[in-house]
């Protein structure tokens, strides 16, 4: 059975840029990045020099089911290393560097880098530790910078938060927006015979109960009354539903009791 979003019977989505995780401090980080990866589609996940060492069943539990990604990460001694088969690699800084290159968002940089996996090229996510971020030399090693637009006073973001921001706009590009479900479909919407018919119904009943107290207001009540059902657009079914409430409180428990009692007699 499906749990809260998760669907062992739907597709799997895999590929996208590789995510680079450059030391990263704690295993419950790494398990967290590894969710948002999942829910955004990216499978391929590089760990440098992990200060708990690797695997580590922390990252197990935090993942909360991407298992697969974990199991496929691969641990590098350094950035050089894990970096070294790519062409074109996107540090992730809140801070600014001084170097001359292009800074992007994460929605430029998510076109920027579907346009080059569309054209053969291998692109990766650098990103920092958790208290430090990357070092200027290894910023360095990138061609371009991605920054996100945060509270200057206070920039820092959580790593899993950074890899779900980042993955976000690369899945909203990746699959066109799609939405993962759609509202269930309306029935038609009543035609004018119908609602006019409703009208009738609920005006007669109106009628018996004494609601139009003053004659000399009653066309404008009415009128009222009207608009108000004009203004909700109402299904066929929204009808059905309605002209059942008011017979039922017509009824009342009295009437509902004596159509059983004479149903069942």
């Amino acid at each position: 059975m499906p749990g809260a979003g998760t669907d062992s019977t739907k597709p799997w989505h895999e590929g996208g840029p590789v995510v680079i995780l450059v030391e990263p401090q704690l295993g419950e980080n790494v398990g967290a990045a590894a969710r948002a990866m999942g829910n955004f589609g990216l499978s391929r996940l590089r760990l440098v020099n992990p200060r708990e060492g690797w695997p580590n069943p922390k990252a197990v539990t935090f993942a909360s089911g991407a298992d697969r990604i974990l199991e496929q990460a691969t641990v590098f001694p350094d950035v050089r290393s894990a970096v070294s088969d790519l062409k074109f690699i996107a540090a992730t800084t809140a801070r600014e560097r001084g170097m001359a290159k292009p800074v992007m968002g994460a929605d430029a940089m998510a076109a920027e880098l579907a346009g080059r996996l569309a054209a053969n090229e291998d692109v990766g996510l650098l990103f920092g530790r958790e208290r430090t971020g990357l070092y200027t030399e290894e910023v360095s090693l990138a061609d371009a910078i991605l920054t996100l637009p945060v509270n200057p006073a206070f920039a820092s973001l959580n790593l899993g938060t950074a890899v779900a921001i980042v993955g976000y706009e690369w899945y909203k590009l990746a699959s066109g927006g799609a939405l993962p479900f759609q509202p269930p479909e309306r029935s038609p919407l009543a035609d004018k015979a119908d609602l006019f018919a409703f009208f009738d119904h609920v005006e007669q009943e109106l009628e018996s109960a004494e609601f139009f107290r003053s004659p000399e207001k009653q066309p404008s009540t009415t009128r009222n009354i009207r608009n108000i059902f004009h203004r909700v657009g109402l299904t066929r079914q929204d009808l059905a539903t309605l002209h059942g409430m008011i017979t039922a409180l017509v009824e009342g428990r009295e009437g509902r009791a004596a159509r059983r009692a004479k149903r069942e007699g």
